[in-house]
């Protein structure tokens, strides 16, 4: 059984939409936590006075629904619970197991009183057919593993450690992990949920039939987090290793990688041009722990997974992360949200004098008046110049304001 804790983060979100005619999405990799919310929504609606039997909730991995694969017979089991005109609360968990899924869900919302909440772990959810037939009448929220934070919650760590952000970089955040006894478990955890994504979630649902090659292409991405990709460059790399593989596949490969939600794209930005650009994209894992899938003793880079968990952590704040471009150098992140923009650089220690001047000195192409910081895990101050210093455990223990995203 997963250990789990009140996802407040998410509930404050969503908890002004409880009673809204919109339909709430909740979308995120498989085993995140996206069921566990949907019952914490479900005991919080039942608290307000909502009876029972006014919640009508199927969770389509269970067997028990393996018949309902179809929009008619997804309408069928639902109008046959529903006994009376009274608001109705419909929670469907990992919806895209249904076929037009969408007609059924926009038909129940337009001719029922209902507040209906889905959940799924297919990044494409919100596109295509969904998004013809309910556009503008849902709101989506994103949902990721535990962060740093809910990880020191369900550890009932007061004053985090380096020890306690090495250990979340190295196994992650998956709720279910907490229920290991031991490393090797973790692994075989986390190994069979990589396992059910990629057979059941990509080669199953997109018919790619290279899963030897789907399994590289997501190795070469997972043992080097936060590294600049081009998808050339990674067809080079199969070529060093005799290995041809056409552009074609290969883009095809990671967009089902991507929509799979194991790693998310990060596009770069013209900061001086304010416009996206659209070669060498970074790669992050959703969760960290996902690196040590195919890692028989290789060490990840600590850097590269500290900017992995500021980028997580942004994401989880509700900005749109980009990788930021200037003429002589780079930015690791520009947040923005709505008019709100900020920089950010990251850096595992600021060692020397060197290291510093590069952080801090990366700023000095960008004119403009946005917050800047450097998150490292140096306990000492070292603010300048308008550019705020901060503590990455510091940063990841804020306590941020609420939003939907």
């Amino acid at each position: 059984m997963e250990q789990t804790i009140k996802r407040e983060l998410y509930l404050e979100r969503i908890r002004p939409f409880y009673e809204n005619e919109l339909i709430k999405v909740l979308i995120g990799i498989r085993r995140c936590g996206k069921s566990v919310l949907l019952k914490q929504i479900m005991e919080e609606i039942m608290s307000q006075g909502v009876k029972k039997d006014q919640i009508i909730y199927l969770n389509f991995e269970d067997f028990q629904f393996a018949k309902i694969r179809t929009a008619q017979a997804l309408y069928d089991y639902v109008d046959e619970k529903r006994t009376n005109e009274d608001r109705y609360y419909l929670f469907f968990d990992e919806i895209q197991m249904v076929e037009e899924f969408e007609i059924v869900i926009n038909s129940f919302r337009a001719t029922w009183d209902v507040s209906i909440f889905i959940t799924g772990s297919n990044g494409k959810l919100l596109s295509g057919e969904l998004a013809t037939y309910l556009s503008g009448r849902y709101i989506s929220f994103r949902i990721a593993p535990f962060s740093f934070r809910e990880y020191c919650q369900i550890k009932e760590i007061q004053k985090p450690s380096e020890e306690d952000l090495s250990e979340y970089m190295e196994w992650g955040g998956m709720p279910q992990r907490f229920s290991m006894q031991t490393e090797e478990e973790t692994a075989t955890m986390l190994r069979d949920l990589y396992n059910s994504i990629v057979l059941r979630d990509i080669v199953q649902r997109t018919g790619a039939k290279d899963v030897d090659l789907l399994n590289r292409i997501i190795e070469y991405l997972t043992q080097t987090p936060s590294q600049m990709f081009s998808a050339k460059g990674i067809a080079r790399y199969f070529e060093s290793v005799n290995r041809k593989v056409s552009m074609e596949t290969l883009y095809n490969y990671l967009d089902h990688i991507i929509t799979s939600l194991v790693i998310v794209k990060a596009q770069r930005y013209d900061i001086r041009g304010k416009q996206l650009l659209t070669t060498l994209d970074k790669y992050y894992l959703t969760d960290t722990g996902l690196g040590r899938i195919h890692n028989s003793g290789y060490k990840l880079e600590k850097g590269a997974l500290l900017e992995n968990i500021v980028f997580n952590e942004l994401c989880l704040r509700g900005y749109d992360v980009f990788v930021g471009k200037l003429p002589k150098g780079e930015i690791d992140f520009v947040a923005v949200k709505g008019k709100q923009k900020e920089y950010y650089q990251v850096a595992y220690y600021l060692y020397d004098q060197s290291v510093i001047e590069r952080e801090f000195g990366a700023y000095n192409g960008i004119a403009d008046n946005y917050p800047k910081y450097v998150i490292s895990m140096d306990r000492m101050d070292f603010s300048r110049e308008g550019i705020i210093h901060k503590n990455v455990m510091d940063f990841l223990m804020e306590r941020f304001g609420t939003g939907h995203f």
